[in-house]
């Protein structure tokens, strides 16, 4: 089925749904007010469900997650570093090339050629670096994201472990996976300072998927079709859009968004290939209902939210409705997608007219917990503090 019709009916399903239920509260209706209208290559996205910060930056509102585990394609975040590839990309995904090096048998495979090489499905957590940047005081640069630049997919492709077989295995001393997205590099300008390319250790190498397709339709452009690096448990910079070339190498790339970006730091220091980079995403939950976006009723409400933990599987969550000082466990509900999805949790609580602060702190199977604060950095990346992604609703 074409992919704009089928979105577009669900669209006007969800239109429909909404209005009779009256589910936008003020609080939503004046966001998707001061919302910038979708860029051309994601107009298809149920602008509803989303803010538009820019033509780069589209989040998922707070209020607009389910309970299903996974996140629908027209309500995913996107997150670009430079503008998007022209459409035509996509128009015969299959003809898509892909440069490998750094193996025994260099040269270069079409996604159709890739295809013929086998194929695995894998549901993972797609997360920003900077996602809860808004949380920071020091107003980080760069886009204000709550906690909508996440979601839960569903990705299928070929494992990178095969696609190194085919092509003889990886040369002696590799120590990397390094990705090259295929965005237009303007004439004139250093292809090292703008380009999109990333390395990750070569144990990554054990869970890749080079993928043509997530949740269940070939991969759009607003999200790396034809062909996108997809690194499990890693966050979503590593997972290179439009993938253009494969290198397995020795040490990591020396372009600028590597051994400078994406960079943990002291406020006001610059970045350093010394500093810690962005690779596996930590322990980390929130709470979507009550998203804050208007009052509840009193009595009975249902708490439920998401908690994951990069490449450990999550183990708990529990969930406080006085701002951290009591806690009670909560709920999984819904499928295990595996150790790189999220899990869906709930608690039902009872909760008295007036105010409240509710919010969640998820346990991994390694024993790592959650903490209640952010770690301060410059750029505002990797926050997991409980304590900012409270919830403070009112029940009258």
């Amino acid at each position: 089925m074409n992919q704009s019709v089928n979105i577009g009916r669900r669209q006007v399903m969800l239109s429909s749904a909404f209005a009779a239920a009256g589910a936008l509260s003020p609080a939503v209706l004046a966001q998707a007010a001061k919302s910038k209208p979708l860029p051309k290559y994601a107009e298809w996205k149920y602008i509803d469900s989303l803010i538009v910060h820019s033509s780069n930056t589209i989040e998922t509102r707070r209020g607009a997650f389910g309970t299903s585990v996974i996140v629908p394609t027209d309500i995913l975040f996107v997150r670009n570093n430079v503008s998007a590839p022209d459409a035509s990309i996509a128009y015969d995904p299959d003809a898509w090339e892909l440069t490998v090096q750094g193996v025994r048998n260099p040269g270069k495979m079409t996604v159709g050629q890739l295809k013929r090489l086998g194929i695995e499905t894998v549901a993972t957590v797609l997360q920003c670096s900077g996602n809860g940047r808004g949380f920071f005081a020091h107003k980080a640069s760069g886009t204000q994201w709550q906690v909508g630049a996440a979601g839960c997919v569903v990705w299928s492709g070929v494992p990178l472990a095969a696609l190194a077989k085919a092509m003889g295995g990886v040369a002696a001393g590799v120590q990397f996976v390094t990705g090259s997205g295929g965005e237009t590099i303007p004439p004139g300008v250093d292809r090292r300072q703008v380009v999109v390319e990333r390395s990750v250790p070569l144990k990554a190498m054990e869970t890749a998927l080079l993928a043509w397709e997530m949740n269940g339709e070939p991969l759009p452009l607003a999200h790396g079709g034809p062909l996108r690096l997809v690194i499990p448990g890693y966050y979503g910079v590593n997972n290179v859009k439009y993938l253009s070339r494969l290198s397995f190498t020795e040490t990591e790339t020396n372009a600028n968004i590597q051994a400078t970006g994406y960079r943990i730091r002291d406020i006001g220091k610059k970045g350093a290939p010394a500093q810690p980079t962005m690779w596996e995403m930590n322990v980390k939950s929130w709470i979507n209902h009550p998203s804050g976006e208007g009052p509840v009723s009193p009595g009975t409400v249902q708490i439920h939210g998401v908690a994951f933990a990069g490449l450990t599987p999550v183990k708990g969550v529990e969930v406080s409705t006085d701002g951290g000082k009591t806690w009670r466990d909560a709920r999984f509900i819904g499928p295990d997608l595996g150790r790189f999805a999220w899990r869906q949790f709930v608690l039902p609580v009872q909760l008295g007219a007036g105010s409240h602060v509710l919010v969640s702190r998820a346990t991994d199977a390694a024993g790592n917990v959650q903490p209640a604060e952010r770690l301060e950095n410059e750029r505002g990346y990797g926050h997991n503090g409980w304590r900012d992604h409270a919830v403070k609703v009112t029940a009258a």
